[in-house]
């Protein structure tokens, strides 16, 4: 196996003990800090060559959320590391019990494309500080940034303990052969499937970050240009190319009505009467996805946007209707800036349409009234929720960010990151000599 010495090498650190200490894990996450720092500028013009990032969505949803991450862990590390005592019973009352956060081992990060430094750096982030050695994977199709961290990255952190494996598909593959202590992916469920089946053979624990077709019902009581503007932001960031965007709304057939015309100026304030020559308004990111995504518009009908450009990866801010349940649109996750929206005749054929479905990494709802809101959250299950707005739930490291079902396994961010890269142990120290009683 091509990867079985790095392995065992990064695996011969770990055992060392090198990664236990506080202050090792907060010199890594430090000099994390400064390659974010140093090289901000390399990112934001990989990013660009990548998919065409505009610079304020990179330093938002990229370099942002890394630093409020590393800024988070750093502070509250010594309480997270803390063991926890417990309650005893009468026959331990003199003995000591507590949980010890353990690091796992030798884990392994797969990170994806469309926001490539921050869904590999942030779980990184979680493993340094649970004090584990690590093997990352970057995506191969945003090649720009995966040579740049595969050549930068390395500089910064300890090679004893840490380690950038570059590989497509079939190296990957070969790369999941070895056993790893624990891993974290962030992809497609398709993939996600082989990932596990991968883990499965060694017993493997993971965690998987997937997608979904996240909903967003809204309600008739609300202010419509304020939906179309968040729900605007929330679908076309990043071309639509966000695992928790806004995949379809549902709405009464008055509330399109309203609605398209509101999208329509949302959609121009935002990139202009011509969206391609927008710098604020990202490209797919390569020929087989664009053909993906371009296939899908043949669900329903455009009625704002639908334009395309095969060379430059462009696909218009679109927003379709007629679309029918059983379109292709509606068979898989978008994962690119196409907005369909059904109509409903009430919530409740909005809440039965979406839990007739897979439960989705994201749930939206619009409404003015409080208890459409706390209906929609209660009788419906989602990895995230969020009302009257879209996206803004997982900027939150308060929050645990992680899908449900087809939606992913697991969670992550601020402490549910160190959490999830740390083995609860279950620790009792008795005394000795007390046989008597």
């Amino acid at each position: 196996n091509p990867h079985a010495g790095l392995v065992s090498r990064l695996r011969a650190a770990w055992l060392s003990g090198k990664t236990r200490p506080m202050e090792y894990r907060v010199t890594q996450l430090e000099a994390l800090g400064r390659f974010l720092d140093e090289k901000q500028q390399d990112i934001l013009e990989a990013t660009t060559l990548d998919m065409r990032k505009p610079s304020f969505e990179v330093e938002l949803s990229e370099i942002s959320i890394c630093r409020s991450e590393l800024n988070h862990t750093l502070n509250n590390l010594s309480t997270w590391m803390k063991d926890e005592h417990v309650e005893k019973n009468w026959a331990t009352q003199l003995d000591l019990a507590f949980i010890r956060k353990d690091p796992y081992g030798v884990v392994l990060i797969i990170a994806p494309w469309n926001y490539p430094i921050n869904l590999l750096l942030v779980p990184l982030i979680g493993a340094i500080a649970a004090g584990n050695c690590v093997v990352m994977k970057p995506s191969e199709i945003s090649r720009n940034v995966e040579r740049l961290v595969a050549e930068m990255l390395p500089r910064y952190l300890d090679k004893d303990c840490f380690a950038v494996v570059t590989a497509g598909m079939e190296e990957t593959t070969r790369l999941l052969e070895n056993k790893f202590d624990y891993i974290f992916f962030t992809g497609s469920p398709s993939v996600g499937r082989i990932v596990m089946a991968a883990a499965a053979k060694h017993l493997t624990p993971m965690t998987l970050e997937l997608g979904g077709k996240n909903p967003c019902y809204v309600s008739d009581s609300c202010d419509v240009q304020t939906v179309a503007r968040r729900v605007a932001w929330g679908r076309f960031f990043n071309a639509g190319q966000t695992c928790v965007a806004p995949d379809y709304v549902l709405c009464s057939a008055e509330m399109q009505e309203k609605l398209l015309p509101a999208l329509r100026k949302a959609i121009d304030e935002f990139y202009g009467p011509n969206p391609q020559e927008s710098p604020d308004f990202a490209r797919i990111v390569g020929d087989k996805q664009f053909q993906r995504v371009q296939a899908l518009l043949r669900s329903g009908h455009a009625a704002i946007g639908g334009q395309m450009d095969a060379e430059a990866h462009y696909i218009a801010p679109t927003v379709l209707v007629d679309v029918q349940q059983d379109d292709p649109i509606m068979q898989e996750e978008i994962f690119g800036p196409i907005l369909p929206i059904l109509t409903v005749a009430s919530m409740d054929d909005a809440i039965t349409f979406i839990n007739a479905r897979e439960r989705p990494l994201a749930l939206y709802v619009f409404s003015s009234c409080k208890k459409v809101v706390n209906q929609v959250l209660e009788r419906t299950s989602s990895g995230g929720f969020c009302a009257n707005d879209t996206i803004m739930h997982m900027t939150l490291t308060s929050l645990p960010f992680g899908g449900i079902g087809q939606s992913g396994l697991g969670r992550y961010h601020g402490r549910f990151s160190f959490e999830t890269f740390s083995h609860p142990r279950a620790a009792l120290l008795r005394g000795a000599g007390r046989e008597a009683l």
